[in-house]
This record gives structure tokens, C-alpha cells and sequence, in this order.
């Protein structure tokens, strides 16, 4: 009886790890005219900061994807936010795309619970969405993709970002391509983090020739030893 609690203990934690693993936030900004300079979309100690300088009028936001939820249906999502004067006009908010359609899921559709520190939290859910009045409807469908964003005119400094009870929070990672630091790509990574775009390149650079010089050492070590191979072979 007990290796079978043991084993179905290991099968869900198996599931649930199946569930997260894929799940980080991909910081980035929206701005197909180049009409907003400043919009920016960047993580750092936790704290995911969205500016978006220009009129709320001009068609660009910041924001960030919510990866790992493909397949998945809506339960809860919520955010922190530094201040209740951050929420501005449904800014920030979720979007959840579902087989349903697309939902908008803003800071001003919940009541929202102010922590001791000052900082205020905003959760969305089926039972919290009612009890403000039912002002969006909640999440149906299974989700496609999703993102948390802000799209009028002004700041935002989220924390403890939640998806389906999951924390999110970008993977760390490497630019391995010029093209990833360009358009403000270079202020989305966090280990390392750059000052500049020029910055985020030269690693690319540099770290780009070292992982050449690996694979011709690996394709010289390879020759190499089908050369004693083909030698053997002559010896015998």
C-alpha cells in the first residue's frame, strides 16, 4: 500500500513539474511606428518595470508573454503593484487568448487588497471578478497564450506575478544572436544585464567566437581520431 502512495505521490509531482517547467515571463515592448521612444519593458530584482512615455493614444504598450500556458484553462492570476496610483485606465492587465476569444483582465476590474507595506495587489479570479460587479467577463476556453501589460500613458512596477498559481518570472538566459539585443532587446537579460545595446553585441560577439573555437576544436579532435582509426587500420 505504500510503495503505491509512494508512486502516486511521484506521478504528480512528475505532472506538476510538466506544468511549470515551460512557465517565465519574456519581457517586451510594442511599438511597430517607432512613435514612442522610452517605451520600455525591463525585470530586475524582481520587479518587473513597464514606462510607457507617450500619449495613451499612440499604438504601443509594454508588457510581457506569459509562457507555459498553452492547453491550460483559466483558474487565477494576479500582480503587485507599487502603488494603487499605477493603476491607470485598466493598466496593467492581463490579456488571456483563449479558443473562446480574448480576454481583458485590468487593474480596475477587481477590488484590489493594500498590503501593510503600500504596495497593493490585484487578483483575478472567477469569485473576485463577481464580486466587483462582473465588469469583464472571466477567462473561458483553453488558453493560447497570454501577457500582462500596460498600453496608456505612464509607469508600472509589478511584483509577485502569478498565472494559474504559478510565480513567473523570466528564465535566465544569454543573447546568442545580434538581432536579440536590437530594439531594446538588450534590456530583457538579467544574467548577464547590459547598459547598452552595444554591450549586449560585443558579448555576442565574443561569446560567439568561443563557441566556434569550441566545435572546430570537437571537428579537429574528430579528424584527429579517425586518423589514429584509419592508421590502425593500415597496421593491420
Amino acid at each position: 500500500m505504500r510503495k503505491g502512495i509512494i508512486a502516486a505521490s511521484a506521478a504528480a509531482l512528475v505532472l506538476a513539474l510538466a506544468g511549470t517547467a515551460g512557465a517565465a515571463l519574456v519581457p517586451s515592448t510594442f511599438d511597430p511606428g517607432h512613435a514612442c521612444s522610452g517605451v520600455t519593458s525591463t525585470f530586475s530584482n524582481g520587479v518587473l518595470h513597464l514606462a510607457k512615455p507617450c500619449p495613451t493614444a499612440t499604438n504601443a504598450s509594454a508588457g510581457a508573454t506569459i509562457t507555459g500556458v498553452s492547453g491550460q484553462t483559466f483558474s487565477s492570476a494576479s500582480f503587485t503593484l507599487a502603488s494603487a496610483s499605477q493603476c491607470q485606465g485598466g493598466s496593467p492587465r492581463f490579456n488571456v487568448f483563449t479558443s473562446n476569444g480574448t480576454f481583458f483582465l485590468g487593474c480596475n476590474n477587481v477590488t484590489p487588497t493594500t498590503n501593510t507595506n503600500g504596495t497593493v495587489t490585484y487578483t483575478f479570479t472567477a469569485a473576485t471578478l463577481a464580486a466587483a460587479g462582473q465588469q469583464v467577463p472571466t477567462p473561458t476556453g483553453t488558453i493560447s497564450s497570454a501577457e500582462v501589460l500596460i498600453d496608456v500613458q505612464g509607469s508600472a512596477d509589478l511584483t509577485n506575478i502569478t498565472f494559474n498559481g504559478v510565480a513567473q518570472a523570466p528564465k535566465a538566459a544569454k543573447p546568442r544572436t545580434k538581432a536579440q539585443c536590437r530594439d531594446g532587446g538588450w534590456k530583457t537579460f538579467t544574467n548577464p544585464s547590459f547598459r547598452n545595446q552595444g554591450q549586449c553585441v560585443a558579448f555576442v560577439e565574443h561569446h560567439g567566437r568561443n563557441h566556434e573555437n569550441e566545435h572546430k576544436g570537437d571537428r579537429d579532435n574528430d579528424r584527429s581520431r579517425k586518423g589514429d582509426h584509419d592508421h590502425d587500420s593500415d597496421d593491420s
